[in-house]
């Protein structure tokens, strides 16, 4: 005799919102975790101001725009739901399962994803003064999706998180051991979702346990990182404290000499702030040739422009003393993972870092690495004793799947 089992709504529940709120905008997606899909994604940017925008972009069907001023993050979530509403697919809907946000900095105390309570909610404002231009903004999106949405498990995903198994030897810096602790001064790495994600679809890529290889895993964006992954734990990473720290990035500076900043205190007469917005906000390849676009730059180079060339050359050179070191500190490489923007998309960039590397493995083909695509692939050739590979990276699904699986914990 065969017998039924009535499923409830948590057993069938799969959808997943990922929430990305930043200081004037909040990218959202809903998931769907039974396959993956992407059931609509959208952007709520410029809150506060008159010309607020909001961009929602269904699964099936045109996008959807409307403009005018959206006075907080609390009426962007609002305008927001009321888009997945207009689609069939609110946030009043038993399908829904949870709601996973990306958080900048989780500090010492998280190293997986967290369900939100209020005492998790203290922590994340506790280091604020660690992640100024982020916390807050994470911590206004969570306070509101909890408003809207008491019922539903809330996770915070922490972009530190995947950094937190460096060895205390990679994790400190060489100053007074008391002052470190007492103001929480370690380096903390950033972008550990993205290196999550790809380390681990570089190993399925591969055709290997990730427990089993050494990787040097480059997100290359606006915001640039690298990252030696040993048996898919990080074991060193570019960023440090703050995101600042590493390789030259679209506007900030990287590695400087910290006497830097003092010089510039005591000669040109500039303001911690105004030193602070320099390294962050006007160096980097803007800084050096005054674009942040790697395409721009790469077509002026062609052109001949020396700013250009110098930037590009400065960019590649500490891309190289990078992979050069985390080879190194791993002893054994088995993958390069190029991702991100300027990783995924630019072949110049690709072939520039890995030039001259031959004695280590490294090489890219001509051929293999001069083809575009959304997919994971080989650029190496085929006799490489070091893969190279592009990895498109993807926080979000890598959001909603640590989300998801916290859920049904």
């Amino acid at each position: 005799m065969s017998t039924t089992h009535d499923t409830t709504p948590e057993e069938t529940a799969s959808r997943v919102l990922v929430l990305n709120s930043g200081s004037s905008s909040v990218k959202y997606q809903l998931l769907d975790m039974r396959d993956r899909s992407r059931l609509a994604t959208g952007l709520v940017e410029r809150i506060g101001e008159s010309s607020s925008r909001l961009v929602h972009t269904p699964q099936e069907g045109p996008k959807r725009e409307r403009s005018g001023r959206i006075a907080d993050h609390d009426q962007a979530l609002k305008a927001a739901a009321d888009e997945l509403a207009a689609d069939g697919l609110g946030l009043d809907s038993p399908e829904l399962v949870a709601i996973g946000h990306r958080v900048v900095h989780g500090g010492l105390r998280f190293s997986e994803p967290t369900v939100i309570t209020d005492e998790v909610l203290k922590e994340i404002e506790r280091l604020v003064p660690v992640a100024p231009l982020h916390n807050p903004a994470n911590i206004t999106g969570i306070r509101t999706a909890r408003a809207l949405r008491p019922d539903l498990p809330q996770v915070a995903v922490f972009d530190t998180a995947f950094h937190r198994s460096m060895p205390e030897h990679a994790a400190r810096y060489a100053i007074d051991v008391e002052t470190a602790d007492a103001h929480r001064i370690r380096r903390y790495g950033f972008h550990g979702t993205s290196h999550a994600y790809v380390s681990r679809r570089a190993a399925e890529l591969l055709g290997r346990p990730v427990e089993d290889l050494n990787m040097i895993v480059l997100h290359l964006g606006n915001g640039a990182s690298a990252s030696a992954v040993a048996g898919g734990r990080c074991v060193d990473t570019s960023m440090g404290l703050t995101p600042l720290e590493g390789l030259v990035m679209g506007t900030r500076s990287g590695d400087v000499d910290p006497a830097v900043t003092f010089h510039l205190e005591r000669v040109a007469g500039m303001s911690t702030d105004e030193v602070d917005a320099l390294l962050n906000e006007k160096s980097g390849l803007v800084g050096l040739c005054g674009d942040n676009d790697m395409r721009e730059i790469l077509r002026r180079v062609d052109e001949g422009d020396e700013r250009a060339a110098l930037a590009f050359a400065v960019y590649i050179h500490r891309l190289k003393k990078y992979i050069g070191a985390y080879a190194a500190v791993l002893g054994r490489v088995d993958a390069v993972v190029f991702t991100a923007g300027v990783g995924e998309n630019s072949a110049p960039v690709r072939e520039a870092a890995l030039a001259g590397l031959e004695g280590f493995g490294l090489a890219v083909d001509p051929d293999l690495n001069a083809v575009r695509s959304g997919e994971p692939r080989l650029v190496s050739p085929g006799d490489a004793r070091v893969a190279v590979a592009v990895v498109p990276t993807d926080e979000e699904l890598e959001i909603a799947r640590q989300t998801f699986a916290l859920a049904h914990n």
